[in-house]
């Protein structure tokens, strides 16, 4: 066995090539195949072409515009919540923090057409509380106002997550010292905590920004009905119309998201460049203001804005569901539960949907946690340069749009050398899923390795113990509750996802995202939010599965945790 370990290492010689060679195939790969696609366009005079349709301009303009007004939307929200909740001695704390991430665990589409059922004359629920708006006034949420609206809410948790990460870190006894010298409550926030939290409030804008580039459920649920096409919805319709320019063509449209993208991350580090945000001293949450009297204004804002983004979206979808068709009042009379019956009784095509969902998600959570926990051994255990190279060839699937990942995974089919097609096959979807979500499989067993000491693997070798005896005896044990957290992540996120699989599902291998969808676009909006509900409830559960195990994770492994 010795002859197989690395010199002065516990590795086997084999398991950094394995590690490569599975980036290669989930990111460099289908990347690479993109860029070529894209110079391939260029060469052909294609890219011209693309860049001659006036759609292609209209459909930047609102992707732009939604996506900055929609950041804007989040950080208004986002920093609200991170401030009051991180850094006063709010009541509630921990059920306002768990209701508040939710809408970001909720897939888009089922957000969409929730706030769809609780605004315009047609909602079910306003016609049966009788405020609803007279027949014949528009849908509010038609338009960029409320596309980049469902942005903000959809994404404001990220804002949060990421500004409370800095918030965390602020410095305690600087805080105390400013007090004690007679500084006010405001001025300390202005002064001190507000210039410190700014790295946070930018990577929050940044990582906002990024996400509504590359939305799809809100901008077609919205978008499509009103005209109103972002980039990401203009590559969907031109799949929809296939032509022999297509590959070329959406190939440069996921090179312009990109690079959208790209800016807003170089917005990001342009703006925290050169400046010097080192904390010195303690530090924590314990830094934090006392109310007061505050508390019984800020207290009922905070819930009075979960129930406007959750409560009343959510009963609203309830409502849809329960009514024959959108439009009809829920009376006793008109209260039916057909919906339900048909989604889960009848309908083959949502228990095909609720199949091919869980099983992806699955498959997905499982299959990454075993590459996942190899490569957080390299990665914690090696500190070299192609380390840390590999490491952010795993990040970069994930913070591309989710519709740049389909395309590039399309344009990669057939497989190089082996010439076995993956597209029209529910295969193509699960690569996808690893190569998009091997990140948030890789994040929370990273954190529990970092957290290992390692020379309790190290006395095992020496015992003459090999790798896999020290990998299942010592290692899996002591990181099996931030491996079942990784497990519980992943399929939360892929079980809900929309935006890879509606480039990539075919007849039969259709998701739950894409169900709920096409029964919305054909006019099912009863079934539509019936199958959304089952959709929240099951987000809920999950959710509620990770807080129990929450105790017996690293921190920062269950994100609204304080």
């Amino acid at each position: 066995m010795p002859g197989c370990l690395r010199a002065g290492n516990s590795q086997p010689a084999w398991l950094f090539p394995f590690i490569v060679m599975t980036v290669l195939i989930l990111s460099v790969l289908p990347l690479a195949r993109l860029a070529i696609a894209g110079i391939a366009a260029f060469a052909s005079g294609g890219v011209a072409d693309v860049l001659a349709d006036p759609a292609l301009w209209q459909a930047t303009y609102y992707t732009v515009v939604t996506s900055v007004l929609g950041t804007i939307v989040s950080l208004l929200i986002g920093c609200l919540f991170a401030f009051l909740l991180t850094l006063t001695d709010i009541p509630g704390k921990g059920l306002l923090s768990f209701f508040f991430v939710l809408p970001m665990m909720i897939p888009p589409q089922v957000t969409a057409l929730a706030w769809v059922q609780m605004s315009g004359p047609s909602s079910p629920l306003l016609k049966a509380l009788a405020i609803a708006p007279p027949l014949g006034s528009p849908q509010p949420l038609y338009s960029v106002g409320g596309i980049a609206l469902l942005y903000g809410v959809q994404h404001a948790p990220l804002v949060y997550l990421a500004l409370r990460a800095g918030l965390m870190t602020l410095p305690r006894d600087g805080v105390e010292a400013a007090r004690l010298s007679g500084a006010s409550s405001f001025r300390v926030f202005r002064d001190i905590i507000l210039p410190l939290s700014l790295p946070g409030i930018i990577a929050g804008a940044a990582i906002s920004f990024v996400s509504c580039t590359g939305n799809f459920g809100i901008p077609a649920i919205l978008g499509i009905p009103a005209s109103i096409f972002t980039l990401p919805t203009l590559i969907f319709t031109k799949f929809s119309a296939f032509t022999s320019r297509t590959f070329g063509d959406v190939a440069v449209l996921s090179a312009i998201i990109a690079m959208i993208s790209v800016a807003g991350l170089m917005i990001q580090d342009r703006a925290l460049r050169g400046r010097d945000y080192r904390v010195i001293g303690l530090s924590g949450a314990s830094a934090a203001f006392e109310l007061g009297a505050w508390r019984f204004a800020f207290t009922p804002l905070l819930w009075a804005i979960l129930f406007f983004m959750l409560a009343a979206p959510f009963f609203a979808l309830v409502a849809g569901a329960l009514v024959p068709a959108y439009g009809v009042p829920l009376t006793f009379k008109t209260m039916s539960l057909h919906a339900f019956e048909e989604i889960l009784f009848r309908q083959a095509v949502t228990r095909t949907a609720f199949v091919n969902s869980i099983s992806l998600a699955g498959a997905t959570a499982l299959c990454l946690l075993v590459v996942t926990v190899l490569a957080a051994y390299v990665l914690t255990r090696r500190k070299d340069a192609a380390s840390r190279i590999i490491a952010s060839l795993i990040e970069i699937p994930y913070s591309l749009p989710g519709i740049v990942m389909a395309v590039a995974f399309i344009l990669a089919s057939p497989i190089p050398f082996l010439h076995i097609s993956l597209y029209d096959t529910i295969w193509i979807i699960l690569i996808a899923y690893f190569s998009s979500f091997f990140a948030v499989s890789l994040k929370p067993v990273v954190s529990a390795f970092h957290q290992l000491d390692p020379a309790l693997e190290e006395a095992a070798r020496l015992s003459g113990a090999g790798f896999f005896p020290r990998l299942s005896d010592i290692i899996v044990p002591l990181i099996a509750p931030a491996a079942g957290a990784s497990v519980i992540l992943v399929f939360l996120i892929a079980c809900n996802e929309l935006t890879i699989s509606a480039l990539l599902w075919s007849a039969g291998t259709q998701t739950l995202g894409v169900a709920i969808y096409n029964l919305d676009d054909s006019g099912s909006s009863d079934l539509a939010s019936a199958l959304s509900v089952l959709v929240v409830l099951m987000v809920v559960v999950m959710m509620l599965l990770l807080e129990l195990l929450a105790k017996h994770l690293p921190k920062g492994v269950v994100p609204w945790r304080n």
